[in-house]
């Protein structure tokens, strides 16, 4: 089966790599603003919807698979924070305080008439940072295309007190767990490959 994943992102190709099964990459070119009114999870689901039915319309016969992840803090929405400025305030607002994530991921697949999201919460828990410790952080990191300013997987990991949810790659940027539920459900089971 032909599956393709609605991303260019470096960090979401690492993570589906890890399933280990065969897929390719394509821009969906999709926009990413918030609707008015809309609620972070509401928008992190329709998002990657929308990703994978931009590519499925393109590719009927594949399987495709969207994703989008949206950082809250306070039920505001931060987005990718694109320079340093943004990253340190980003941080400062995080301090001592917990930053919710909700990823989305969706399938499509339009000769199968296929349309199914999940959006999974993860919570991070931040330590009292100071301005010294979220300067240093940055210049070592540089997490600047990150929505909440941190790697989660590399060294902002120190920036937390605790980590809360059922998935920590959805985190990271695709909820392989959530994922390997829906592919399942669309007759691919990523244990019955061969080695």
């Amino acid at each position: 089966m032909d599956i393709i994943l609605a991303s260019t992102s470096a960090y979401r190709r690492q993570l589906l790599g890890r399933l280990q099964i065969p897929f390719r990459c394509l821009s969906p070119g999709t926009p990413e603003e918030q609707l008015p009114e809309e609620e972070p999870a509401a928008m992190a689901g329709r998002l990657a919807l929308a990703k994978a039915k931009a590519i499925s319309a393109q590719h009927p016969s594949a399987l495709v698979i969207g994703s989008d992840q949206v950082a809250a803090l306070d039920g505001r929405i931060m987005g990718k924070p694109g320079n340093h400025e943004m990253a340190r305030a980003q941080l400062q607002a995080s301090s001592g305080r917990t930053v919710h994530f909700y990823t989305g991921v969706a399938l499509s697949c339009a000769a199968r008439k296929l349309q199914k999201c999940h959006v999974e919460l993860f919570s991070a828990h931040f330590r009292e940072l100071a301005d010294s410790s979220i300067e240093n952080y940055l210049l070592r990191e540089e997490p600047y295309d990150c929505a909440g300013s941190f790697k989660c997987e590399g060294l902002g990991i120190a920036l937390f007190r605790r980590l809360e949810g059922n998935d920590p790659t959805s985190l990271e940027g695709l909820p392989l767990i959530a994922l390997t539920g829906l592919l399942a459900e669309a007759g691919v089971a990523v244990l019955d490959g061969a080695p």
